[in-house]
C-alpha cells in the first residue's frame, strides 16, 4: 500500500497531487527502502510507453482507491448523424497522438467515437488533472445542498487548520481560481519544489498532509491579485467539501453526479494513504461517462449545482498570457473551455454548438506544447465540420 501511495506522489509533480482528510501514519521504512521508494515515485512519469500503455486503462490494479457507483437510469447518448470529417483524418490524427478513445456530442448526441489500443465502451481510462474539475462540481453541489453558503466564505471557515497562515482571509472562489497569493512553486523538474516536497515530509500525527504542508507556506501576492497553479489547492478543496459534507469525494459524487446524472459505468478514484481520494487527480472514468461530464455543463445541473453554476465555472475568472482559469476550468479563446489532464487527456466544450469531444491519451510525454497544438487543431476541424 505504502509503494504505490508513494508512486502516486509523482503524478504530484505534474498537476494532480494526492492529500488526505485524516492522516494514519505509515510505518517509516529503513533509510535504503526510502531512497528506492523515492525511486518508485517516479515511476508514473517515467513509465515506458508500452507500460502507459498497459497501466493508463487498469489503475485500479495498481494503486488503492474508492469506487464511484453507478446505477439506475442511464442518461441515453443517441447516434447523430456522422461527423463529416474524413476517417483516414481521424486515424491520423488518434495515431499520432496515441488516442485510446475519442468521442464527440453535438446536441448530446454522438457524432464519432472510436476506440484504440485495445481501449473500448466498457473500460475506463485515467483522466490526471481532468478530476480537478469534476472536485469544483461538487463545490457546486455542497453550495446547492446548504454545505457550503458561499463562494465569498473564508476557506478557514472549513478548515480551521490553516487560520493565521498564509490562507487566513482567502476566500474559497480565490481557491478555485488558484489566485489565493500564497507562495507556490509547481517546478516538475525541482526536487525542491512543493510540488516535491509535500508529500516527502513527515505528517505530525493527527494532521492532515495537505493541510500541514499548505499551512507553512507564506503569502506573496494579495489574495484574488495573481493567477499561479498549484494543485496543493485542489487538494485543499477536497478536504473543503469533505469537511463540509461530512462525506467521502466518492461517495458524494456517486449520489450528486454519477447516479442523479445517469452515468453508465462505475468510476475508480484513487485514494493517498489515509484512504481520501486523491480530489486534484486521478479518477479512471470510461470514454462515454467522460463525454457526459462535459454534457453535464452545457444542461446546466439541474438539481445538481445551484443554477448558473456552470456559466460561471467555466467563464474567465483569472487570465494568464495564452488563456484563463475558472473554477478549476482552463478558458481558450473563442469561448471554448475544458478539461485538462497530462498526457493527453481533455474534455473540450464549446457552448455556441453545444458540442463535447473527449480525448483519452497516452502521449509519450507527460506535456508536449506541439501535441497540445496539434490537438487543438483538430478540435477546431471538428467543430467546423458540426457546422456543416
Amino acid at each position: 500500500m505504502r509503494t504505490a501511495w508513494i508512486a502516486l506522489s509523482a503524478v504530484a509533480l505534474w498537476g494532480c497531487a494526492p492529500r488526505a482528510e485524516t492522516s494514519v501514519p505509515a510505518p517509516a521504512p529503513a533509510a535504503q527502502d526510502e531512497a528506492r521508494l523515492h525511486q518508485v515515485g517516479a515511476a508514473v512519469l517515467f513509465w515506458s510507453q508500452e507500460e502507459r500503455l498497459r497501466n493508463f486503462p487498469a489503475m485500479e490494479k495498481i494503486f488503492p482507491g474508492n469506487t464511484v457507483k453507478a446505477g439506475g437510469r442511464v442518461r441515453p447518448l443517441p447516434d447523430g448523424a456522422p461527423l463529416p470529417i474524413a476517417a483516414a483524418e481521424v486515424d491520423a490524427f488518434m495515431k499520432a497522438q496515441n488516442v485510446a478513445g475519442l468521442i464527440v456530442l453535438q446536441d448530446g448526441k454522438v457524432r464519432l467515437e472510436r476506440y484504440a489500443l485495445g481501449y473500448s465502451r466498457e473500460g475506463r481510462w485515467t483522466s490526471f488533472s481532468v478530476a480537478k474539475s469534476v472536485t469544483s462540481t461538487l463545490v457546486g453541489a455542497a453550495i446547492r445542498d446548504g454545505y457550503i453558503k458561499s463562494l465569498d466564505e473564508p476557506v478557514t471557515k472549513y478548515i480551521p487548520d490553516l487560520a493565521g497562515a498564509g490562507y487566513h482571509g482567502v476566500t474559497i472562489k480565490q481557491l478555485l481560481t488558484m489566485t489565493s497569493g500564497v507562495k507556490w512553486n509547481e517546478d516538475y523538474t525541482d526536487p525542491n519544489s512543493d510540488v516535491a516536497r509535500m508529500f516527502a515530509e513527515a505528517v505530525p500525527a493527527g494532521q492532515d498532509p495537505t493541510v500541514a504542508y499548505m499551512r507553512k507556506l507564506p503569502r506573496v501576492d494579495a489574495p484574488g491579485a495573481k493567477f499561479v497553479y498549484k494543485t496543493g489547492e485542489t487538494n485543499l478543496i477536497g478536504v473543503l467539501v469533505r469537511r463540509a459534507t461530512g462525506r467521502k469525494l466518492a461517495d458524494y459524487l456517486t449520489e450528486k453526479v454519477w447516479r442523479r446524472y445517469g452515468m453508465e459505468r462505475d468510476a475508480f478514484w484513487m485514494t493517498d494513504q489515509s484512504g481520501a481520494e486523491v480530489s486534484g487527480c486521478c479518477l479512471s472514468v470510461s470514454l462515454r461517462d467522460y463525454a457526459r461530464i462535459g454534457q453535464l455543463t452545457l444542461d446546466g445541473g439541474k438539481g445538481i449545482v445551484p443554477e448558473g453554476w456552470f456559466a460561471d465555472a467555466t467563464r474567465t475568472h483569472a487570465t494568464f498570457p495564452g488563456g484563463g482559469y475558472g473554477y478549476q476550468w482552463w478558458t481558450l479563446p473563442g469561448g471554448y473551455y475544458a478539461a485538462q489532464g497530462i498526457f493527453g487527456q481533455v474534455i473540450l466544450v464549446d457552448p455556441a454548438t453545444r458540442l463535447v469531444m473527449v480525448a483519452s491519451s497516452a502521449w509519450t510525454k507527460a506535456t508536449d506544447p506541439d501535441m497540445r497544438q496539434a490537438r487543438l487543431a483538430f478540435a477546431l476541424k471538428v467543430l467546423e465540420a458540426a457546422k456543416r
